[in-house]
Protein backbone atom coordinates (compact mmCIF):
# COMPACT_ATOMS: atom_id res chain seq x y z
CA UNK A 1 0.00 0.00 0.00
CA UNK A 2 2.86 2.42 0.75
CA UNK A 3 5.01 1.51 -2.27
CA UNK A 4 5.72 4.64 -4.39
CA UNK A 5 4.47 4.58 -7.99
CA UNK A 6 8.03 5.12 -9.22
CA UNK A 7 9.03 1.64 -8.06
CA UNK A 8 6.02 -0.08 -9.64
CA UNK A 9 6.24 1.75 -12.99
CA UNK A 10 9.96 0.99 -13.46
CA UNK A 11 9.31 -2.77 -13.53
CA UNK A 12 8.24 -2.68 -17.19
CA UNK A 13 9.93 0.54 -18.22
CA UNK A 14 10.96 0.97 -21.87
CA UNK A 15 13.25 3.24 -23.84
CA UNK A 16 10.26 4.59 -25.76
CA UNK A 17 8.57 5.65 -22.53
CA UNK A 18 11.78 7.26 -21.31
CA UNK A 19 11.85 9.39 -24.46
CA UNK A 20 8.27 10.56 -23.82
CA UNK A 21 9.01 11.21 -20.13
CA UNK A 22 12.19 13.12 -21.05
CA UNK A 23 10.32 15.44 -23.42
CA UNK A 24 7.46 15.97 -20.96
CA UNK A 25 9.83 16.60 -18.05
CA UNK A 26 11.82 19.24 -19.93
CA UNK A 27 8.66 21.03 -21.09
CA UNK A 28 7.14 21.01 -17.59
CA UNK A 29 10.42 22.23 -16.11
CA UNK A 30 10.39 25.21 -18.46
CA UNK A 31 6.71 25.89 -17.66
CA UNK A 32 7.43 25.67 -13.92
CA UNK A 33 10.28 28.22 -14.01
CA UNK A 34 8.25 31.45 -14.23
CA UNK A 35 5.49 30.05 -12.01
CA UNK A 36 7.89 29.08 -9.22
CA UNK A 37 9.46 32.54 -9.25
CA UNK A 38 6.11 34.33 -9.45
CA UNK A 39 4.55 32.29 -6.63
CA UNK A 40 7.52 32.99 -4.38
CA UNK A 41 7.44 36.74 -4.97
CA UNK A 42 3.65 36.88 -4.47
CA UNK A 43 4.08 34.93 -1.22
CA UNK A 44 6.33 37.62 0.19
CA UNK A 45 9.64 35.75 -0.11
CA UNK A 46 12.60 36.04 -2.48
CA UNK A 47 12.25 34.43 -5.96
CA UNK A 48 14.92 31.75 -5.49
CA UNK A 49 12.85 30.14 -2.72
CA UNK A 50 10.26 29.22 -5.33
CA UNK A 51 12.97 27.59 -7.44
CA UNK A 52 14.39 25.68 -4.46
CA UNK A 53 10.88 24.39 -3.68
CA UNK A 54 10.14 23.32 -7.25
CA UNK A 55 13.47 21.48 -7.48
CA UNK A 56 13.59 19.73 -4.09
CA UNK A 57 9.91 19.19 -3.35
CA UNK A 58 9.16 18.42 -7.00
CA UNK A 59 11.83 15.70 -7.03
CA UNK A 60 10.67 14.13 -3.73
CA UNK A 61 6.97 14.14 -4.66
CA UNK A 62 7.72 12.34 -7.93
CA UNK A 63 10.15 9.90 -6.31
CA UNK A 64 7.96 8.93 -3.34
CA UNK A 65 4.42 9.82 -4.46
CA UNK A 66 1.41 7.68 -5.22
CA UNK A 67 0.60 9.16 -8.64
CA UNK A 68 2.19 8.24 -11.95
CA UNK A 69 2.18 11.77 -13.35
CA UNK A 70 1.82 14.20 -10.43
CA UNK A 71 4.07 17.27 -10.64
CA UNK A 72 4.77 18.94 -7.31
CA UNK A 73 6.00 22.37 -6.36
CA UNK A 74 4.82 25.77 -5.10
CA UNK A 75 1.26 26.65 -6.15
CA UNK A 76 -1.00 29.68 -6.16
CA UNK A 77 -3.19 28.18 -3.45
CA UNK A 78 -0.42 28.72 -0.88
CA UNK A 79 0.20 32.39 -1.67
CA UNK A 80 -2.36 33.72 0.78
CA UNK A 81 -1.39 31.60 3.79
CA UNK A 82 2.37 31.91 3.14
CA UNK A 83 2.18 35.69 2.78
CA UNK A 84 0.26 35.97 6.06
CA UNK A 85 2.76 33.80 7.95
CA UNK A 86 5.77 35.70 6.57
CA UNK A 87 4.23 39.06 7.50
CA UNK A 88 3.47 37.93 11.06
CA UNK A 89 6.26 35.47 11.94
CA UNK A 90 8.96 36.06 9.33
CA UNK A 91 10.67 33.53 7.04
CA UNK A 92 11.84 31.44 10.02
CA UNK A 93 8.23 31.20 11.18
CA UNK A 94 7.23 29.99 7.71
CA UNK A 95 9.95 27.34 7.85
CA UNK A 96 8.66 26.04 11.20
CA UNK A 97 5.02 26.06 10.03
CA UNK A 98 5.94 24.15 6.86
CA UNK A 99 7.90 21.57 8.84
CA UNK A 100 4.94 21.02 11.19
CA UNK A 101 2.62 20.74 8.19
CA UNK A 102 4.94 18.13 6.69
CA UNK A 103 4.69 15.93 9.77
CA UNK A 104 0.90 16.41 9.77
CA UNK A 105 0.71 15.23 6.16
CA UNK A 106 2.79 12.13 6.91
CA UNK A 107 0.50 11.37 9.87
CA UNK A 108 -2.57 11.76 7.63
CA UNK A 109 -1.09 9.27 5.18
CA UNK A 110 -0.09 6.74 7.85
CA UNK A 111 -3.60 6.98 9.36
CA UNK A 112 -4.98 6.34 5.86
CA UNK A 113 -7.00 9.53 5.72
CA UNK A 114 -6.44 10.01 2.00
CA UNK A 115 -9.86 8.68 1.03
CA UNK A 116 -11.53 10.87 3.68
CA UNK A 117 -9.90 14.12 2.52
CA UNK A 118 -11.16 13.54 -1.01
CA UNK A 119 -14.73 13.89 0.29
CA UNK A 120 -14.36 17.43 1.62
CA UNK A 121 -17.45 19.37 0.42
CA UNK A 122 -17.06 20.78 -3.08
CA UNK A 123 -18.67 24.18 -2.20
CA UNK A 124 -16.03 24.61 0.52
CA UNK A 125 -13.20 23.95 -1.96
CA UNK A 126 -14.67 26.28 -4.60
CA UNK A 127 -15.27 28.93 -1.91
CA UNK A 128 -11.71 29.19 -0.64
CA UNK A 129 -10.18 28.61 -4.09
CA UNK A 130 -12.20 31.47 -5.58
CA UNK A 131 -11.29 33.62 -2.56
CA UNK A 132 -7.60 32.84 -3.04
CA UNK A 133 -7.92 33.72 -6.74
CA UNK A 134 -9.39 37.13 -5.89
CA UNK A 135 -6.64 37.79 -3.34
CA UNK A 136 -3.91 36.82 -5.82
CA UNK A 137 -5.46 39.11 -8.43
CA UNK A 138 -5.64 41.94 -5.91
CA UNK A 139 -2.05 41.42 -4.80
CA UNK A 140 -0.77 41.94 -8.36
CA UNK A 141 -2.36 45.36 -8.94
CA UNK A 142 0.69 47.19 -7.55
CA UNK A 143 3.05 45.53 -10.04
CA UNK A 144 0.43 45.56 -12.81
CA UNK A 145 0.17 49.36 -12.69
CA UNK A 146 3.75 49.96 -11.52
CA UNK A 147 2.56 51.82 -8.42
CA UNK A 148 5.21 53.23 -6.10
CA UNK A 149 3.90 51.83 -2.82
CA UNK A 150 6.53 50.96 -0.23
CA UNK A 151 4.33 48.60 1.81
CA UNK A 152 1.03 47.26 0.49
CA UNK A 153 -1.51 46.61 3.31
CA UNK A 154 -2.39 42.96 3.89
CA UNK A 155 -6.09 43.66 4.48
CA UNK A 156 -8.19 43.32 1.31
CA UNK A 157 -10.16 46.54 1.66
CA UNK A 158 -7.16 48.57 2.85
CA UNK A 159 -5.13 47.18 -0.06
CA UNK A 160 -7.60 48.48 -2.66
CA UNK A 161 -7.91 51.78 -0.80
CA UNK A 162 -4.13 52.16 -1.06
CA UNK A 163 -4.23 51.41 -4.79
CA UNK A 164 -6.81 54.13 -5.44
CA UNK A 165 -4.79 56.60 -3.41
CA UNK A 166 -1.74 56.05 -5.64
CA UNK A 167 -3.42 56.05 -9.06
CA UNK A 168 -1.65 59.33 -9.86
CA UNK A 169 1.69 57.51 -10.24
CA UNK A 170 0.72 54.78 -12.73
CA UNK A 171 3.59 53.43 -14.86
CA UNK A 172 2.24 53.01 -18.41
CA UNK A 173 5.17 50.76 -19.40
CA UNK A 174 4.38 48.33 -16.58
CA UNK A 175 0.73 48.20 -17.68
CA UNK A 176 1.71 47.52 -21.31
CA UNK A 177 4.08 44.72 -20.25
CA UNK A 178 1.45 43.13 -17.99
CA UNK A 179 -1.30 43.27 -20.62
CA UNK A 180 1.05 41.91 -23.28
CA UNK A 181 2.07 39.06 -20.97
CA UNK A 182 -1.58 38.17 -20.34
CA UNK A 183 -2.43 38.16 -24.07
CA UNK A 184 0.63 36.10 -25.06
CA UNK A 185 0.12 33.61 -22.21
CA UNK A 186 -3.53 33.08 -23.12
CA UNK A 187 -3.39 33.08 -26.91
CA UNK A 188 0.04 31.61 -27.76
CA UNK A 189 -1.39 28.12 -27.19
CA UNK A 190 -3.42 28.63 -30.39
CA UNK A 191 -0.12 28.63 -32.28
CA UNK A 192 1.51 25.68 -30.49
CA UNK A 193 1.12 23.73 -27.25
CA UNK A 194 4.75 22.65 -27.26
CA UNK A 195 6.12 25.99 -26.06
CA UNK A 196 4.40 27.57 -23.04
CA UNK A 197 3.03 31.04 -23.69
CA UNK A 198 4.23 32.27 -20.31
CA UNK A 199 7.84 31.50 -21.26
CA UNK A 200 7.48 33.32 -24.60
CA UNK A 201 5.96 36.29 -22.76
CA UNK A 202 8.85 36.42 -20.27
CA UNK A 203 11.49 36.24 -23.02
CA UNK A 204 9.86 38.98 -25.11
CA UNK A 205 9.18 41.22 -22.10
CA UNK A 206 12.74 40.83 -20.79
CA UNK A 207 14.22 41.61 -24.21
CA UNK A 208 12.00 44.68 -24.52
CA UNK A 209 13.11 45.98 -21.11
CA UNK A 210 16.82 45.35 -21.83
CA UNK A 211 16.85 46.71 -25.40
CA UNK A 212 14.64 49.76 -24.86
CA UNK A 213 15.75 50.32 -21.25
CA UNK A 214 12.17 50.62 -20.08
CA UNK A 215 11.77 52.24 -16.64
CA UNK A 216 10.14 49.27 -14.89
CA UNK A 217 11.08 47.23 -11.85
CA UNK A 218 12.87 43.90 -12.42
CA UNK A 219 13.68 40.93 -10.21
CA UNK A 220 17.26 42.20 -9.96
CA UNK A 221 16.31 45.73 -8.94
CA UNK A 222 14.02 44.44 -6.19
CA UNK A 223 15.77 41.27 -4.97
CA UNK A 224 19.28 41.31 -6.43
CA UNK A 225 20.84 38.36 -8.24
CA UNK A 226 19.51 34.78 -8.15
CA UNK A 227 21.82 32.09 -6.63
CA UNK A 228 23.03 29.44 -9.04
CA UNK A 229 23.28 26.64 -6.43
CA UNK A 230 21.12 25.16 -3.72
CA UNK A 231 21.74 26.55 -0.22
CA UNK A 232 23.15 24.57 2.69
CA UNK A 233 20.52 23.00 4.97
CA UNK A 234 19.40 25.24 7.81
CA UNK A 235 16.99 24.83 10.71
CA UNK A 236 15.65 27.91 12.53
CA UNK A 237 15.59 28.08 16.30
CA UNK A 238 12.58 26.27 17.73
CA UNK A 239 10.78 27.11 20.93
CA UNK A 240 7.48 25.82 22.29
CA UNK A 241 5.69 29.19 22.17
CA UNK A 242 6.52 29.64 18.48
CA UNK A 243 5.31 26.12 17.71
CA UNK A 244 2.04 26.78 19.57
CA UNK A 245 1.45 29.98 17.58
CA UNK A 246 2.11 28.21 14.28
CA UNK A 247 -0.06 25.11 14.81
CA UNK A 248 -3.16 26.67 13.22
CA UNK A 249 -1.45 28.02 10.08
CA UNK A 250 0.51 24.75 9.81
CA UNK A 251 -2.77 22.83 9.89
CA UNK A 252 -4.07 25.06 7.10
CA UNK A 253 -0.95 24.36 5.03
CA UNK A 254 -1.38 20.62 5.62
CA UNK A 255 -5.09 20.61 4.75
CA UNK A 256 -4.56 22.79 1.70
CA UNK A 257 -1.64 20.65 0.56
CA UNK A 258 -3.64 17.44 1.03
CA UNK A 259 -6.71 18.77 -0.80
CA UNK A 260 -4.72 20.25 -3.70
CA UNK A 261 -2.49 17.22 -4.19
CA UNK A 262 -5.33 14.68 -4.09
CA UNK A 263 -7.54 16.77 -6.37
CA UNK A 264 -4.67 17.03 -8.82
CA UNK A 265 -4.08 13.26 -8.60
CA UNK A 266 -7.78 12.57 -9.25
CA UNK A 267 -7.74 14.87 -12.31
CA UNK A 268 -4.59 13.12 -13.54
CA UNK A 269 -6.22 9.69 -13.08
CA UNK A 270 -9.06 10.82 -15.33
CA UNK A 271 -6.60 11.94 -18.01
CA UNK A 272 -4.53 8.75 -18.11
CA UNK A 273 -7.02 6.17 -16.84
CA UNK A 274 -4.85 5.52 -13.80
CA UNK A 275 -5.45 4.96 -10.12
CA UNK A 276 -3.31 6.86 -7.63
CA UNK A 277 -2.50 5.81 -4.05
CA UNK A 278 -3.84 8.66 -1.94
CA UNK A 279 -2.14 7.70 1.32
CA UNK A 280 1.36 7.31 -0.11
CA UNK A 281 0.78 10.59 -1.95
CA UNK A 282 0.13 12.30 1.39
CA UNK A 283 3.28 10.75 2.87
CA UNK A 284 5.33 12.00 -0.09
CA UNK A 285 3.85 15.48 0.24
CA UNK A 286 4.77 15.40 3.93
CA UNK A 287 8.38 14.39 3.29
CA UNK A 288 8.68 17.10 0.61
CA UNK A 289 7.39 19.76 3.02
CA UNK A 290 9.89 18.67 5.66
CA UNK A 291 12.96 18.62 3.40
CA UNK A 292 12.20 21.66 1.18
CA UNK A 293 12.05 24.29 3.97
CA UNK A 294 15.33 23.02 5.42
CA UNK A 295 16.88 24.07 2.08
CA UNK A 296 15.10 27.42 2.01
CA UNK A 297 11.91 26.31 0.28
CA UNK A 298 8.25 27.15 0.87
CA UNK A 299 5.18 24.86 1.08
CA UNK A 300 4.61 22.57 -1.89
CA UNK A 301 1.81 20.39 -3.21
CA UNK A 302 0.59 18.78 -6.41
CA UNK A 303 0.11 21.34 -9.17
CA UNK A 304 -2.89 20.65 -11.42
CA UNK A 305 -1.77 22.84 -14.36
CA UNK A 306 1.78 21.44 -14.45
CA UNK A 307 0.47 17.89 -13.99
CA UNK A 308 -1.90 18.39 -16.96
CA UNK A 309 1.00 19.77 -19.03
CA UNK A 310 3.02 16.68 -18.14
CA UNK A 311 0.24 14.36 -19.32
CA UNK A 312 -0.41 16.30 -22.54
CA UNK A 313 3.28 16.06 -23.48
CA UNK A 314 3.46 12.28 -23.02
CA UNK A 315 4.59 11.88 -19.40
CA UNK A 316 3.26 8.63 -17.97
CA UNK A 317 5.61 7.77 -15.09
CA UNK A 318 7.22 9.63 -12.18
CA UNK A 319 10.43 9.78 -14.21
CA UNK A 320 8.96 12.82 -16.02
CA UNK A 321 8.55 14.56 -12.66
CA UNK A 322 12.16 13.79 -11.72
CA UNK A 323 13.36 15.21 -15.05
CA UNK A 324 11.23 18.33 -14.50
CA UNK A 325 13.07 18.96 -11.21
CA UNK A 326 16.47 18.30 -12.78
CA UNK A 327 15.61 20.65 -15.67
CA UNK A 328 14.89 23.45 -13.20
CA UNK A 329 18.15 22.73 -11.41
CA UNK A 330 20.12 22.97 -14.68
CA UNK A 331 18.36 26.23 -15.58
CA UNK A 332 19.19 27.67 -12.17
CA UNK A 333 22.79 26.43 -12.41
CA UNK A 334 23.60 27.85 -15.84
CA UNK A 335 21.00 30.56 -16.53
CA UNK A 336 20.14 31.83 -13.03
CA UNK A 337 22.10 35.03 -13.53
CA UNK A 338 19.75 36.06 -16.37
CA UNK A 339 16.62 35.60 -14.25
CA UNK A 340 17.25 38.93 -12.51
CA UNK A 341 16.45 40.74 -15.78
CA UNK A 342 12.80 39.57 -15.80
CA UNK A 343 10.41 42.50 -15.24
CA UNK A 344 8.14 42.19 -12.20
CA UNK A 345 5.13 43.41 -14.21
CA UNK A 346 5.56 40.40 -16.50
CA UNK A 347 5.26 38.04 -13.52
CA UNK A 348 2.17 39.99 -12.44
CA UNK A 349 0.59 39.19 -15.80
CA UNK A 350 1.33 35.49 -15.35
CA UNK A 351 -0.22 35.50 -11.87
CA UNK A 352 -3.33 37.32 -13.12
CA UNK A 353 -3.82 34.48 -15.62
CA UNK A 354 -3.27 31.99 -12.80
CA UNK A 355 -5.86 33.76 -10.64
CA UNK A 356 -8.41 33.66 -13.46
CA UNK A 357 -7.84 29.93 -13.96
CA UNK A 358 -8.15 29.38 -10.20
CA UNK A 359 -11.35 31.41 -9.86
CA UNK A 360 -13.66 28.61 -11.00
CA UNK A 361 -16.31 31.28 -11.62
CA UNK A 362 -18.47 28.88 -13.62
CA UNK A 363 -18.57 26.42 -10.72
CA UNK A 364 -19.14 29.34 -8.35
CA UNK A 365 -22.25 30.48 -10.23
CA UNK A 366 -23.47 26.91 -10.64
CA UNK A 367 -23.35 26.25 -6.88
CA UNK A 368 -25.18 29.53 -6.13
CA UNK A 369 -28.00 28.32 -8.37
CA UNK A 370 -28.19 24.98 -6.52
CA UNK A 371 -29.19 24.26 -2.92
CA UNK A 372 -29.32 26.93 -0.18
CA UNK A 373 -27.00 24.95 2.12
CA UNK A 374 -24.28 24.75 -0.54
CA UNK A 375 -24.65 28.46 -1.25
CA UNK A 376 -24.22 29.29 2.45
CA UNK A 377 -21.02 27.22 2.69
CA UNK A 378 -19.67 28.66 -0.58
CA UNK A 379 -20.27 32.33 0.23
CA UNK A 380 -19.18 32.02 3.87
CA UNK A 381 -15.88 30.40 2.91
CA UNK A 382 -15.32 32.85 0.05
CA UNK A 383 -15.87 36.02 2.09
CA UNK A 384 -13.95 34.73 5.11
CA UNK A 385 -10.99 33.91 2.85
CA UNK A 386 -11.02 37.36 1.29
CA UNK A 387 -11.88 39.51 4.32
CA UNK A 388 -10.39 37.55 7.25
CA UNK A 389 -7.86 34.81 6.45
CA UNK A 390 -7.67 31.38 4.88
CA UNK A 391 -7.17 29.51 8.16
CA UNK A 392 -10.39 30.92 9.63
CA UNK A 393 -12.23 30.30 6.35
CA UNK A 394 -11.33 26.61 6.23
CA UNK A 395 -12.07 26.04 9.92
CA UNK A 396 -15.45 27.80 9.91
CA UNK A 397 -16.31 26.43 6.47
CA UNK A 398 -15.70 22.86 7.63
CA UNK A 399 -17.75 23.35 10.81
CA UNK A 400 -20.56 25.07 8.91
CA UNK A 401 -20.65 22.34 6.25
CA UNK A 402 -20.75 19.69 8.99
CA UNK A 403 -23.62 21.42 10.83
CA UNK A 404 -25.64 21.88 7.65
CA UNK A 405 -25.04 18.24 6.74
CA UNK A 406 -26.21 17.15 10.19
CA UNK A 407 -29.27 19.37 9.83
CA UNK A 408 -30.01 17.71 6.50
CA UNK A 409 -29.59 14.26 8.01
CA UNK A 410 -31.97 15.20 10.83
CA UNK A 411 -34.51 16.32 8.25
CA UNK A 412 -34.37 13.05 6.30
CA UNK A 413 -34.22 10.94 9.47
CA UNK A 414 -37.87 10.27 10.22
CA UNK A 415 -39.56 8.95 13.36
CA UNK A 416 -43.20 7.85 13.17
CA UNK A 417 -45.71 6.43 15.62
CA UNK A 418 -46.70 4.01 12.88
CA UNK A 419 -49.27 2.02 14.85
CA UNK A 420 -51.90 4.68 14.43
CA UNK A 421 -50.68 7.07 11.75
CA UNK A 422 -49.77 4.65 8.96
CA UNK A 423 -52.91 2.63 9.45
CA UNK A 424 -54.80 5.72 8.27
CA UNK A 425 -52.41 6.33 5.34
CA UNK A 426 -51.34 2.87 4.15
CA UNK A 427 -48.29 2.56 1.90
CA UNK A 428 -49.44 0.31 -0.95
CA UNK A 429 -45.89 -0.10 -2.33
CA UNK A 430 -44.44 -1.44 0.93
CA UNK A 431 -45.06 -5.21 1.35
CA UNK A 432 -43.97 -4.91 5.00
CA UNK A 433 -46.12 -1.86 5.84
CA UNK A 434 -47.60 -1.83 9.33
CA UNK A 435 -51.23 -1.91 8.14
CA UNK A 436 -50.64 -5.39 6.72
CA UNK A 437 -50.04 -6.76 10.24
CA UNK A 438 -52.48 -7.48 13.00
CA UNK A 439 -50.87 -5.43 15.76
CA UNK A 440 -52.36 -6.02 19.25
CA UNK A 441 -53.83 -2.91 20.87
CA UNK A 442 -51.40 -3.34 23.78
CA UNK A 443 -48.48 -2.76 21.41
CA UNK A 444 -47.08 0.61 20.23
CA UNK A 445 -44.81 0.63 17.20
CA UNK A 446 -42.28 3.36 16.35
CA UNK A 447 -40.35 3.37 13.07
CA UNK A 448 -37.02 5.15 12.64
CA UNK A 449 -35.83 5.93 9.09
CA UNK A 450 -32.36 7.14 8.19
CA UNK A 451 -29.06 7.38 10.08
CA UNK A 452 -29.69 7.17 13.85
CA UNK A 453 -27.06 9.70 14.90
CA UNK A 454 -27.29 12.29 17.65
CA UNK A 455 -29.61 14.71 15.83
CA UNK A 456 -32.11 12.02 14.87
CA UNK A 457 -31.74 10.39 18.31
CA UNK A 458 -33.03 13.47 20.12
CA UNK A 459 -35.80 13.80 17.55
CA UNK A 460 -36.75 10.22 18.37
CA UNK A 461 -36.68 10.97 22.11
CA UNK A 462 -39.09 13.87 21.63
CA UNK A 463 -41.41 11.69 19.54
CA UNK A 464 -41.79 9.23 22.41
CA UNK A 465 -43.81 11.87 24.26
CA UNK A 466 -46.58 11.32 21.69
CA UNK A 467 -47.50 8.05 23.44
CA UNK A 468 -50.74 8.82 25.31
CA UNK A 469 -50.89 5.69 27.47
CA UNK A 470 -48.22 3.27 28.58
CA UNK A 471 -48.17 0.21 26.25
CA UNK A 472 -47.35 -3.31 27.41
CA UNK A 473 -44.87 -3.69 24.53
CA UNK A 474 -42.95 -0.98 22.66
CA UNK A 475 -41.53 -2.08 19.29
CA UNK A 476 -38.92 0.15 17.63
CA UNK A 477 -38.66 -0.74 13.96
CA UNK A 478 -35.22 0.06 12.49
CA UNK A 479 -35.20 -1.60 9.07
CA UNK A 480 -34.17 1.69 7.38
CA UNK A 481 -31.41 2.59 9.85
CA UNK A 482 -27.98 1.97 8.18
CA UNK A 483 -25.80 3.38 11.00
CA UNK A 484 -26.08 4.38 14.64
CA UNK A 485 -23.72 6.46 16.77
CA UNK A 486 -23.01 6.53 20.51
CA UNK A 487 -25.71 9.16 21.12
CA UNK A 488 -28.28 6.98 19.40
CA UNK A 489 -27.23 4.04 21.56
CA UNK A 490 -27.42 6.20 24.69
CA UNK A 491 -30.95 7.40 23.87
CA UNK A 492 -32.09 3.83 23.24
CA UNK A 493 -30.61 2.79 26.58
CA UNK A 494 -32.58 5.61 28.26
CA UNK A 495 -35.73 4.41 26.52
CA UNK A 496 -35.03 0.87 27.73
CA UNK A 497 -34.70 1.99 31.37
CA UNK A 498 -37.80 4.17 31.14
CA UNK A 499 -39.80 1.33 29.62
CA UNK A 500 -38.53 -1.07 32.26
CA UNK A 501 -39.60 1.35 35.01
CA UNK A 502 -43.18 1.47 33.66
CA UNK A 503 -43.42 -2.26 33.05
CA UNK A 504 -43.14 -1.94 29.26
CA UNK A 505 -41.06 -4.49 27.33
CA UNK A 506 -38.80 -2.96 24.65
CA UNK A 507 -38.42 -4.91 21.38
CA UNK A 508 -36.15 -3.90 18.49
CA UNK A 509 -36.96 -5.01 14.95
CA UNK A 510 -35.24 -4.87 11.55
CA UNK A 511 -31.72 -4.48 12.93
CA UNK A 512 -29.12 -4.36 10.14
CA UNK A 513 -25.75 -6.09 10.44
CA UNK A 514 -23.60 -2.99 11.16
CA UNK A 515 -26.12 -1.63 13.66
CA UNK A 516 -26.30 -5.04 15.38
CA UNK A 517 -22.51 -4.94 15.85
CA UNK A 518 -22.77 -1.55 17.57
CA UNK A 519 -25.49 -2.90 19.88
CA UNK A 520 -23.27 -5.84 20.79
CA UNK A 521 -20.09 -3.78 21.39
CA UNK A 522 -21.93 -1.24 23.56
CA UNK A 523 -23.51 -3.94 25.76
CA UNK A 524 -27.02 -2.67 24.99
CA UNK A 525 -27.90 -5.97 23.31
CA UNK A 526 -27.27 -7.84 26.53
CA UNK A 527 -29.40 -5.37 28.54
CA UNK A 528 -32.38 -5.50 26.20
CA UNK A 529 -31.97 -9.24 25.84
CA UNK A 530 -31.14 -11.15 22.69
CA UNK A 531 -34.67 -12.62 22.81
CA UNK A 532 -36.09 -9.11 22.25
CA UNK A 533 -33.99 -8.16 19.21
CA UNK A 534 -35.11 -9.32 15.75
CA UNK A 535 -34.23 -8.81 12.11
CA UNK A 536 -37.79 -9.60 10.91
CA UNK A 537 -40.88 -7.67 12.02
CA UNK A 538 -43.06 -10.82 11.97
CA UNK A 539 -40.89 -12.30 14.72
CA UNK A 540 -41.14 -9.09 16.75
CA UNK A 541 -44.98 -9.20 16.58
CA UNK A 542 -44.96 -12.87 17.56
CA UNK A 543 -42.74 -12.10 20.53
CA UNK A 544 -45.07 -9.25 21.57
CA UNK A 545 -48.11 -11.59 21.49
CA UNK A 546 -46.30 -14.12 23.66
CA UNK A 547 -45.41 -11.42 26.20
CA UNK A 548 -49.00 -10.12 26.29
CA UNK A 549 -50.48 -13.61 26.69
CA UNK A 550 -47.98 -14.45 29.42
CA UNK A 551 -48.84 -11.26 31.30
CA UNK A 552 -52.59 -11.93 30.98
CA UNK A 553 -52.08 -15.48 32.23
CA UNK A 554 -50.08 -14.26 35.21
CA UNK A 555 -52.74 -11.66 36.02
CA UNK A 556 -55.48 -14.32 35.92
CA UNK A 557 -53.46 -16.58 38.23
CA UNK A 558 -52.89 -13.70 40.66
CA UNK A 559 -56.65 -12.97 40.80
CA UNK A 560 -57.49 -16.61 41.59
Amino acid sequence: MFTPKLFTTLRNYSGKQFGADLTAGIVVGIVALPLAIAFAIASGVSPEKGLFTAIIAGFIISALGGSRVQIGGPTGAFIVIVYGIVQKYGVDGLTVATLIAGFMLILMGLLRLGSVIKFIPYPLIVGFTSGIALIIFSSQMKDFMGLNIQSVPADFIEKWTSYFEHLNVINIYAILLTVSTILITVYFSKITHRIPGSLVAILLATLAVVIFKLPVETIGSRFGSIPSTLPAPHLPGLDWKTIQNLIRPAFTIAMLGAIESLLSAVVADGMIGGNHKSNIELVAQGVANIVAPIFGGIPATGAIARTATNVKNGGRTPVAGLIHALTLFVIMLFFGKWVKLIPISCLAGILIVVSYNMSEWRSFLSIIKSSRNDTIVLLSTFFLTVLVDLTTAIEIGMVLAAFLFMRRMIQISNVDVVTSELSEQPDADDPKAIHKYDVPKEVEVFEVKGPFFFGAAYKFKESLHLIEKTPQVLIIRMRYVPVIDSTGLHILEEVFHQAKGTGTVLILSGIQKDVFKEFYKSGLLQKIGRQNVFTVFDDAISRARVLIETKETNNSTDKK
